[in-house]
């Protein structure tokens, strides 16, 4: 697997596992959240500024972002489709 998409894959989990959507990650790290789906899906370079930006944004150091998946692992799933609903 390559650079980008190992970076893509690893934010795509911690953006997942965190209940983000791509907007609020791209609020949180200040870039366009077009950017963060071209980052995610490993067709963008990424500077260090920016990676980290998206590693602050997501609470990681950002080595967590270079680490390889284990082989055979499952891609992360999506978000559910849709708003979240407002609490009562």
């Amino acid at each position: 697997m390559e650079a980008r998409a190992i970076i893509g894959w690893n934010l795509r989990r911690l953006r997942v596992a965190q209940g983000l959507s791509q907007e609020r990650l791209a609020l949180a790290a200040s870039i366009d959240r077009a950017y963060v789906g071209r980052v995610e899906r490993g067709s963008e370079n990424v500077t260090i500024a920016t990676l980290e930006a998206l590693a602050a944004a997501v609470s990681v150091p950002v080595a967590e972002l270079l680490i390889a998946p284990v082989p055979g692992a499952a891609a992360p799933a999506p978000l559910k489709a849709g708003r979240r609903a407002k609490p009562r």
